[in-house]
């Protein structure tokens, strides 16, 4: 498990609460933190700079990442160097990064989502003089297509440049096909790794939202808008009830349903990592419990789980 500060960190809660959520995280064994130049117009990493710096952790007890891709800069106000995968951009926004992190190496880059107006080659260049100069360890990816992430594994082949090593996906109960079947010949032909956001389902997974939305949450952020659009709309409704559904089985098993969601998603053997977010510390103490009864998903329970959800991808035939 790792611990993420996206929607929370820089936004929706106190930097005090933030510095207590990596303490508690750290404390119970995670040494894993996900950021980006995106999350809260770059505070987010602000904010964890600061943390890392007070926190007197030794550097080889943790990782820390960023992503590159949207840019720190307000979308009205972006200009046009200031966000994609370019050269310049992420050269540029690699040294932001380790200035708001506080720190001289990130251990994980990714390209936080694919630059259709850049070559992939230069963005493979870019990250592997990035690795040269010591400034990252590892690049990879977020939201790539199988196909754009073996293009980049190709050519860094071909010309003996560091490939991307690790893709950062969406997956959960509710978003499985790319994961689960796009993906699957990248684990064993590549050995790539996974680091797992919205495990949750950006809360569709948890009871938060079962009579609707309450105030004081993340809907209650402009940007995120689409969120709070997606819980309205007639399929956000029927993944309530689904959620619903299996909030009964959680009770049956004596665990809670994101305690379910995070252990279904554990169950899958590409995930190498889940990242938990939290705004508040009885939430993450929840989540981290999820290792301790993520055997109480027999496989019994997991078929219950499909039959429920109903939404298990096809196999590809090649």
């Amino acid at each position: 498990m790792s611990f993420g500060s996206w929607v929370t960190f820089g936004n929706q809660i106190t930097n005090e609460m933030a510095e207590k959520l990596m303490h508690q995280a750290y404390d119970a064994g995670i040494n894993f933190f996900d950021n980006a130049e995106l999350y809260a117009a770059g505070r987010s990493e602000i904010v964890m700079g600061d943390i890392l710096h007070r926190s007197g952790w030794s550097r080889d007890s943790y990782l820390v990442s960023s992503k590159v891709f949207f840019g720190s800069v307000a979308q009205e106000l972006k200009k046009p160097n200031q966000w994609g995968l370019s050269r310049k951009h992420v050269f540029e926004a690699c040294h932001d990064a380790l200035k708001r992190l506080q720190v001289d190496y990130l251990d994980l880059y990714f390209c936080h989502r694919p630059d259709k107006t850049t070559p992939i080659e230069e963005t493979v260049w870019a990250m592997h003089q990035l690795v040269m100069q010591g400034k990252i360890l590892y690049w990879g990816t977020s939201e790539w297509s199988a196909q754009q992430i073996t293009e980049a594994h190709l050519f860094a082949r071909q010309n003996h440049l560091v490939p991307p090593t690790m893709e950062q996906p969406q997956y959960n109960m509710f978003t499985r096909e790319r994961f689960e079947n796009e993906y699957r010949r990248l684990y064993s032909e590549l050995g790539m790794g996974t680091t797992i956001w919205s495990p949750l389902a950006s809360g569709f997974l948890t009871e938060k939202y079962f009579s609707g939305i309450p105030g004081d949450t993340r809907m209650d952020l402009p940007e995120l808008a689409w969120l709070k659009n997606n819980f309205q709309s007639e399929e956000g409704q029927k993944k309530i009830e689904k959620a619903k559904i299996l909030k009964g089985l959680a009770d049956d098993l004596g665990i809670s349903l994101p305690q379910l969601g995070i252990c279904w998603v554990l169950q899958n053997p590409n995930v190498s990592t889940v990242i938990l977010g939290a705004s508040k510390p009885n939430q993450l103490e929840e989540t981290l419990k999820a290792l301790e009864v993520a055997d109480k998903l027999s496989p019994e329970v997991m078929q219950k789980i499909e039959d429920i959800l109903q939404n298990k991808p096809k196999a590809p035939v090649f």
